[in-house]
């Protein structure tokens, strides 16, 4: 209920990724390049592996834009 009138914010999805960049994420708080690259790098993987099907790249891309409700208060 909290989140479904999506009253927030609204962003681009690249807005959110840049926002991704501002986090540390605590189940890999050890990696030295930002949370976008991890996006980019995994939806690049996936087009390698399955070039055919271009609704799962762009499920890569998008898998950790949640993560960004950590700036709103929520819970990692």
């Amino acid at each position: 209920a909290q989140y479904g009138t999506c009253s927030q914010r609204k962003m681009s999805v690249m807005e959110v990724l840049e926002l991704l960049d501002q986090l540390v994420d605590e189940s890999d708080p050890d990696v030295d390049f930002p949370n976008s690259f991890h996006a980019f790098q995994t939806a690049e993987g996936i087009r390698r592996a399955h070039p055919d099907k271009d609704w799962f790249h762009l499920v890569g891309l998008l898998h950790d834009l949640g993560k960004v409700l950590v700036l709103f208060g929520e819970p990692q």
